[in-house]
């Protein structure tokens, strides 16, 4: 198996995402809801091609606000599918969009995403992936998978003597509350 640790650290666009977000768990509504979209954008490209383009999807889709992004509407769609800074595909623009409105109805009936998560918590990953695809657009194994290790939900982000796996640990992600084998 190859890790992220292999080759992020010391990368100029991994680097930075290996050591300081990924598998760090966060109830951020933006910071999860960016995590959704990248991972969503990524489908069918690589890695580095989103972090390269994640300065311009935080531009594009206004820092993730979920309230401005759910909001939006034909000519804001047709300002992100002529944006050359980011990934111009129409289902995953229309994802973000969509999945921004399923974020904002989960502040009423679960208290907003982040809540959302943590009552579904634990669930194995193929129960993870279900719920995600009845619940969001555009997502499937790959993209359920890697959006919740990015968020500490589910394990395997980094080798265990990788020195960002300690500090991850220190946090008690989700996923070390029911997989002590990996502590």
């Amino acid at each position: 198996m190859s890790w992220y640790c292999d080759f992020a650290m010391d990368h100029p666009f991994h680097g930075p995402y290996h050591d300081a977000e990924y598998g760090f768990p966060t109830g951020d509504e933006s910071v999860l809801f960016e995590r959704l979209c990248l991972e969503i954008n990524q489908a069918g490209l690589s890695w580095l091609t989103v972090l390269k383009k994640r300065e311009a999807f935080t531009i594009a889709f206004e820092h993730f606000d979920v309230d401005r992004v759910a909001n939006y509407g034909a000519s804001e769609r047709q300002r992100l599918l002529s944006d050359v800074g980011i990934i111009r595909n129409r289902l995953k623009v229309d994802a973000v969009i969509e999945n921004a409105r399923t974020i904002l109805a989960m502040r009423h009936s679960y208290g907003g995403f982040a809540a959302w998560l943590a009552v579904h918590h634990p669930l194995p990953k193929a129960d993870w992936v279900a719920l995600f695809k009845k619940t969001f657009r555009f997502t499937g194994i790959e993209i359920t998978g890697e959006f919740l290790m990015s968020i500490g939900y589910l394990p395997g982000t980094h080798r265990v003597d990788c020195p960002i796996y300690a500090k991850i640990a220190e946090l008690e992600p989700p996923w070390l509350s029911v997989n002590k084998d990996y502590a």
